[in-house]
């Protein structure tokens, strides 16, 4: 089945302009229920109702207010709204080139993969075994469903993955202090040690295809079972473990644990 475009415009880079095709990346899978009625199992269905009166509203009759006080709202007709969106723009434009290494994780925000068309094939190809050379990531912005997004660009394989970031404005700042945390306590030499040799016995390569969704496993068999007519049965949760008060006998503890695991060989979870 082939792939559905969520958008096509162009990706601009100086003056060589690519016609690319953005697609899904990623897909979620976790296990959603909906909300029945006990006796008949009919969907529930929820309607717009006026807080102040409980009555419902038509559509029609909805306007988009921004609170800009508590229960102080100024209002936008749908006019108003539209002239403030950005302007419907089909390109991607680079702004700039940065080292990958110097962008905080936490700006990632949601994957796309960016194909280009036929025509486009081989700019799109010089400009990915360029940026593979260089070891660089593109800054660029695109409108997506009305908004402006930051984004990055960089190879998967030979494929260009977009991620839009988050803004600046929009990460929090946060700090120990904030949970009345003044000072970390110093650890000792030999728990620093102890605690190096615990990261050495857990480090390994990372092998994606060796983690599972243990849960969606669950209740994926669980409705099969019920589909099938079989009880569901509901496995004891196991005791929560003894807390260990010495750090240290903790430290070894794990690494005696870790080194066990190793030599029982790579279990998926």
């Amino acid at each position: 089945m082939p792939a559905r475009t969520l958008w096509k415009g162009t990706l601009s880079f100086g003056l060589v302009t690519i016609p690319v095709g953005l697609y899904t990346a990623t897909e979620d899978k976790s296990p959603s229920f909906n909300q029945l009625r006990a006796s008949d199992h009919s969907r529930i269905g929820y309607k717009r109702v006026a807080k102040a009166d409980d009555t419902e509203v038509p559509y029609d009759e909805i306007v988009r207010g921004f609170e800009y006080e508590r229960d102080r709202y100024v209002v936008f007709d749908r006019d108003e709204i539209e002239a403030l969106r950005p302007p419907s723009s089909r390109t991607i434009e680079i702004q700039q080139f940065v080292p990958l290494e110097q962008i905080d994780p936490i700006y990632f925000d949601r994957p796309y993969y960016l194909a280009p068309d036929p025509s486009g094939a081989k700019a799109y190809g010089l400009l990915s075994e360029a940026m593979r050379d260089s070891k660089s990531v593109a800054i660029c912005k695109i409108t997506l469903r009305d908004k402006e997004h930051l984004a990055t660009l960089r190879l998967r394989d030979d494929v260009f993955v977009l991620e839009t970031m988050h803004w600046p404005d929009e990460i929090r700042d946060f700090a120990l202090a904030d949970v009345d945390i003044d000072e970390v306590p110093e650890p000792r030499s030999q728990e620093v040690k102890m605690a190096k040799q615990l990261i050495a016995s857990l480090t390994e390569d990372f092998d994606p295809t060796a983690w599972t969704d243990d849960y969606r496993a669950k209740v994926l068999e669980a409705v099969q079972a019920k589909v099938e007519g079989a009880e569901v049965v509901v496995q004891p949760t196991e005791g929560e473990p003894a807390t260990v008060v010495d750090l240290m006998e903790a430290l070894r503890a794990s690494v005696d644990e870790a080194n066990a695991r190793r030599k029982e060989g790579p279990k998926a979870s």
